[in-house]
C-alpha cells in the first residue's frame, strides 16, 4: 500500500466542491462530446483492470443512459473509434499506461496519492478518467456522473436524474482531487426495528443485494469504509457473497469497537464456547479470532482490544497488563494469518467509553495502530491529541455519532444533527491531527441523508468548509438534489429544520420542555414549526411531480413529523395547565392531543407509502412515551387529565411579559433590561478585540436560539492578560445590585483531560472571573444534563453598582470554546428551555 500523501488539485476554481464543468451545450469546437444529437462516445476500459474500475465503467454507462436516454458501448481496447472515454487506474490499465508513455497525460501528480483522480480531455476525441488506485479511478468516474446530473442519493432517496439531450466536457477543463482524510465511512447500527424490517422485506435481509446498494452509495459519496450492521447480524457469516460485494465495490470493511479481528459479536453467540473472558478462555477466543482473520481476505481495518460481552465494560478492575497482553496476542494472530509485517495490515484500537480510561491511566499499543478517539455518543469529542504529542505512524481517528442507543436517552427516529455542530467538532479533530479514520454511526442510513453527505464531503476535504462559508453547504447540497432554481429556498428549509431539531432530541421532548406561560414559549416554538411546514409545502407545490417523493423524504417529512410532535406536547402541557385550575379547557386540549397522536401515525404511513411502498418500515422506530433511556416497546400517548363539565369558562394562560420602562432613545444599539433580565445572543457583540494570532468569528446557526462565537484558529491559545482577545456587550438596566450572568455554551468536552477549557467574564471593569467550562465532564449527572439540553450553562455572580449603561466583557482563555448566549438576571428570570428572548432594541 502506498504511503498516504493527501492532496487537492483544482479544478478550475476555488469553489468548495469541484467546479461544475460538464454542460449540455458545446462552448468550444474542441469540447469533448459525451452525447450529442448525432454522436455519442464509447467507454473503453481494460478488461484486466480492477473489478471496481470495471464496475465504475458500468455505472457511468447506466448514468449517462439515465440522463440522456442513450446507452454508450463499453469496449476493452482503444480501437481508435471516437469519441472515447478511457477509464483506468495507473497500476492496472494498459490503456492509461500507453497514454502516460506517449506523454499525453501527466501521471506524476497521481503517483504518490491515495485515491487521487484526474479527469481531462487529451484531445477533442478522448476523455481520460484515471486514478492513482482503484478507488481514485472510481471517484473520478462518479464525479463525472454527479456533474451530468446523477445524485449520489438517486436510489436511496429517489432523487430524479436531471434529463439532458446532450453532454459536453470542456476541452481545457481539469477535474483533479484527492482526499485529506484517509478512511472515511459509516457505521450501520441500531438497525432494528426500521432498517432490519425494511431490508428483510426488500432484499431478504442484510445480504449482498442489500450491501451492493450501500456500497454504491458510499462510493458515490466518496467514502471508502464501513462498519456493517451488527445487531444480530454478521457481515461475513450471514452471506458468503458479502465479502465479494465489498471487493467488487472497493469498500474497506471494519468491525466495531467491541468486535476484534473481523468477528461480529453475534458470532460468539453462534459459535463461541465458554465465557467471553480472556483470563479463563484464551484458547477458545484465540481460535475464534484466528478464524475471523483467515476468512477476511478482503481489504480491511482490523479492530484490536476487547470489551465485555455485549458491548459492555470488562470486569471492574481489569488490569491494563491483561489488555496489553490481549492486543499483543491478537497481533501475533494477524501476522501469522497474513504472512505480512504488522504495519501492512491497518489496525485500530477504539478508545470507547471506559477504554479511554485505560489509555489515560497509561495503557499503550504499538505505534502503527490507529488510536480511534470517540465522541460521547452525542456528538461531543471526548479526547484529542495534543499538538505537542509525538506523531504516530498509525495516526488517529474519530468515531462519531448521528444516532445512539443509551443514556440519557435513545435517539434513533429522525435526523436531529445540526451540521454546524458537526463541522465545529470535526474541524477541531482535523486541526488537532486526527486524519486517518473518520467513521460515523448513521443508524438506519435513512433519514440521515443530509448529515451523511456533509460528514463524507467534509472528510474528503476539511479545507473546503469553514465558519465563513458553512451556510452555503445547505444551498449547494439542495441544488444537487432539486436543481439550482430551488437550491437556495430548500437549503434554507434544511438549515432551519437542522437548527430547530437540534435543540432537543424528540425522544427527550415532553410537556415540560417548553413553558406554556413564560413568554408563551410553547406557542412560539409551535409557531416556528408551523411556519416552516407552510414554507416547505409551498415550495413542494412548485416542484415537478418527479421530485415529490425525494422532497418528502429529505425535507418535508422531518419537518411535519417533528412539528406534529411539538404540537402534541404543547397540547399536553396546556391540558395539564388547565386541569390544575379545574378549567374545562383541559378537555379541549386532551382531544387535541389525541388528534395529534393519531396524526403522528398517519405521517408515518405517508412515508411508508412513498414510491410504491419502497420505504415500508423505514419509520417504524418508536418515539413517543419514553420513561427512561430505553425506547418504549410501542408508542404511547402521554397521560391526559379531564375536568368535569360544570359551566366553567376557559381561561388563557398568563404570559409573563411585563412592559419595561422606556429606555433612553439617544443610546443606540443596546440590550435593555426587560422583566428583570437582559438577554443577548453571543453573535451580537458590541465590539470584538482580536489578537495578532487569534480572531473572533461567528459560527452560523450552531446555537439553540442563534449563532455562536469562538476564536480561530482553534489550536491557538494566548496568555490571559488585560489585552487578551475579548468581546464587549453593552447593555442597560433599570435596577442595580447583585445579578447573575447565565452563559450558555455548546457542550464541548474536556478533550485534553486537564483543568478544562476556560474563559473569563467581567462587568464594568470589575476583575475578570475565570471559569472552567468543562472540568467536571466526567460527572455523569452533569454530562447528562449538558447533552440533553445541548448546552452547558455557567452562572457567574456580579454586582451592578448603579442603573444605566454597562459593559460586559467576555474573555478568551482557551480555544475551542463556543459561546451561544448571555442572560443577565437582575431578579426576574424564570426557568425555561430556550431562555428569554433577546432584549435588543
Amino acid at each position: 500500500m502506498k504511503k498516504f500523501i493527501p492532496a487537492l488539485f483544482l479544478l478550475l476554481s476555488a469553489a468548495p466542491l469541484p467546479a461544475q464543468v460538464v454542460s449540455s451545450a458545446a462552448q468550444h469546437p474542441n469540447d469533448f462530446v459525451i452525447v450529442s444529437h448525432n454522436q455519442q462516445a464509447v467507454i473503453a476500459v481494460d478488461a484486466s483492470d480492477d473489478a471496481l474500475v470495471l464496475k465504475a465503467a458500468t455505472l457511468l454507462q447506466q448514468d449517462i443512459e439515465a440522463v440522456t436516454g442513450k446507452k454508450l458501448s463499453i469496449v476493452h481496447n482503444n480501437t481508435g473509434a471516437a469519441p472515447v472515454i478511457i477509464i483506468g487506474s495507473l497500476q492496472h490499465s494498459a490503456l492509461v499506461q500507453q497514454l502516460v508513455k506517449e506523454k499525453k497525460i501527466q501521471a506524476d501528480s497521481l503517483q504518490q496519492q491515495w485515491e487521487g483522480y484526474r479527469v481531462q480531455v487529451v484531445n477533442n476525441r478522448t476523455l481520460v478518467i484515471t486514478g492513482s488506485d482503484r478507488r481514485g479511478t472510481a471517484y473520478g468516474v462518479l464525479e463525472l456522473s454527479k456533474q451530468i446530473g446523477v445524485s449520489p442519493w438517486y436510489w436511496w432517496a429517489d432523487v430524479p436524474v436531471q434529463k439532458k439531450a446532450a453532454l459536453f466536457f470542456p476541452a481545457h477543463a481539469l477535474l483533479a482531487d484527492a482526499p485529506k482524510v484517509k478512511y472515511r465511512g459509516i457505521f450501520i447500527n441500531d438497525e432494528a426495528p426500521a432498517l432490519s424490517s425494511w431490508s428483510k422485506e426488500k432484499f431478504g435481509g442484510f445480504n449482498h443485494l442489500f450491501y451492493e446498494k450501500v456500497f454504491e452509495l458510499i462510493l458515490r459519496l466518496k467514502g471508502n469504509y464501513i462498519w456493517p450492521a451488527m445487531w444480530g447480524n454478521a457481515f461475513y457469516d450471514d452471506d458468503s457473497l458479502n465479502i465479494r460485494a465489498a471487493e467488487q465495490y472497493g469498500i474497506v470493511i471494519g468491525t466495531t469497537h467491541h468486535e476484534p479481528l473481523m468477528r461480529a459479536h453475534v458470532e460468539w453467540r453462534r459459535y463461541g464456547k465458554g465465557l467471553w473472558n480472556y483470563d479463563s478462555n484464551a484458547t477458545v477466543l484465540t481460535d475464534f479470532w484466528r478464524k475471523g482473520m483467515q476468512r477476511a481476505t478482503n481489504e480491511k481495518i482490523v479492530s484490536v482490544g476487547m470489551r465485555g460481552d455485549g458491548d459492555m465494560p470488562m470486569a471492574q478492575g481489569t488490569a491494563i497488563s491483561l489488555l496489553e497482553r490481549i492486543v499483543s496476542d491478537q497481533r501475533k494472530i494477524i501476522a501469522e494469518v497474513t504472512g505480512k509485517p504488522l504495519s501492512a495490515t491497518p489496525q485500530l484500537w477504539a478508545l470507547y467509553k471506559e477504554v479511554q480510561d485505560y489509555y489515560d491511566k497509561g495503557m499503550r499499543v504499538p505505534d502503527d495502530i490507529t488510536l480511534l478517539l470517540c465522541d460521547d455518543n452525542w456528538g461531543n469529542i471526548r479526547k484529542l491529541p495534543r499538538l505537542t504529542d509525538a506523531p504516530r505512524s498509525g495516526g488517529y481517528g474519530i468515531y462519531y455519532h448521528f444516532d445512539y442507543v443509551g443514556d440519557p436517552r435513545n435517539y434513533k427516529w429522525i435526523n436531529t444533527n445540526n451540521i454546524a455542530r458537526v463541522w465545529e467538532q470535526m474541524h477541531l479533530a482535523y486541526e488537532y491531527g486526527v486524519k486517518n479514520i473518520w467513521v460515523v454511526n448513521v443508524g438506519d442510513i435513512k433519514p440521515m441523508e443530509f448529515p451523511i453527505s456533509f460528514f463524507l464531503d467534509y472528510a474528503w476535504n476539511p479545507h473546503a468548509w469553514n465558519e465563513d462559508n458553512l451556510s452555503s453547504y445547505y444551498t449547494s447540497w439542495s441544488a444537487g438534489q432539486f436543481g439550482q432554481q430551488q437550491g437556495v429556498a430548500i437549503g434554507k428549509l434544511i438549515n432551519a429544520y437542522s437548527r430547530y431539531a437540534a435543540r432537543i432530541k424528540p425522544e427527550l421532548l415532553d410537556a415540560s420542555t417548553y413553558s406554556p406561560t413564560y413568554y408563551n414559549e410553547a406557542d412560539r416554538i409551535t409557531k416556528v414549526w408551523d411556519e416552516l411546514q407552510q414554507q416547505a409545502e409551498a415550495i413542494g407545490r412548485q416542484l415537478p411531480g418527479s421530485y415529490k417523493d425525494a422532497f418528502f423524504q429529505l425535507v418535508l417529512h422531518p419537518i411535519k413529523a417533528y412539528g406534529n410532535l411539538q404540537h402534541l406536547y404543547t397540547a399536553v402541557a396546556k391540558n395539564k395547565f388547565y386541569a390544575a385550575q379545574q378549567d374545562t379547557a383541559a378537555n379541549h386540549w386532551a382531544a387535541k392531543a389525541k388528534q395529534l397522536y393519531e396524526n403522528d401515525s398517519l405521517i408515518t404511513l405517508e412515508y411508508h407509502a412513498l414510491h410504491n411502498h419502497k420505504w415500508n418500515h423505514m419509520m417504524d422506530q418508536t418515539h413517543i412515551g419514553y420513561t427512561y433511556w430505553q425506547q418504549p416497546r410501542v408508542n404511547k400517548i402521554p397521560a391526559l387529565a379531564y375536568v368535569a363539565e360544570q359551566g366553567a369558562h376557559p381561561t388563557t394562560p398568563v404570559a409573563k411579559d411585563r412592559v419595561a420602562s422606556t429606555p433612553n432613545s439617544h443610546v443606540p444599539n443596546l440590550f435593555y433590561e426587560k422583566n428583570g433580565y437582559v438577554s443577548i445572543e453571543a453573535a451580537h457583540w458590541t465590539s470584538a478585540h482580536n489578537h495578532s494570532s487569534v480572531q473572533w468569528k461567528v459560527i452560523p446557526d450552531i446555537g439553540r436560539s442563534g449563532s455562536g462565537i469562538g476564536t480561530f484558529p482553534v489550536t491557538v491559545a494566548v496568555p490571559f492578560t488585560n489585552t487578551s482577545p475579548h468581546v464587549d456587550y453593552t447593555f442597560y438596566t433599570y435596577s442595580n445590585g447583585p445579578c447573575k450572568l447565565h452563559l450558555y455554551f455548546s457542550p464541548t468536552l474536556n478533550f485534553h483531560n486537564d483543568e478544562g477549557l476556560q474563559f473569563a467574564v467581567s462587568v464594568d471593569q470589575q476583575p475578570p472571573v475565570v471559569v472552567s467550562l468543562n472540568k467536571d465532564d466526567s460527572d455523569v449527572r452533569t454530562w447528562s444534563k449538558w447533552v440533553a439540553n445541548n448546552t452547558i450553562e455557567k452562572i457567574v455572580e456580579q454586582q451592578l453598582n448603579n442603573p444605566g449603561r454597562h459593559t460586559l466583557q467576555y474573555w478568551m482563555i482557551s480555544p475551542a470554546v463556543v459561546l451561544q448566549k448571555i442572560v443577565i438576571d437582575c431578579g426576574g428570570m424564570e426557568q425555561s428551555y430556550l431562555g428569554p428572548p433577546e432584549t435588543k432594541k
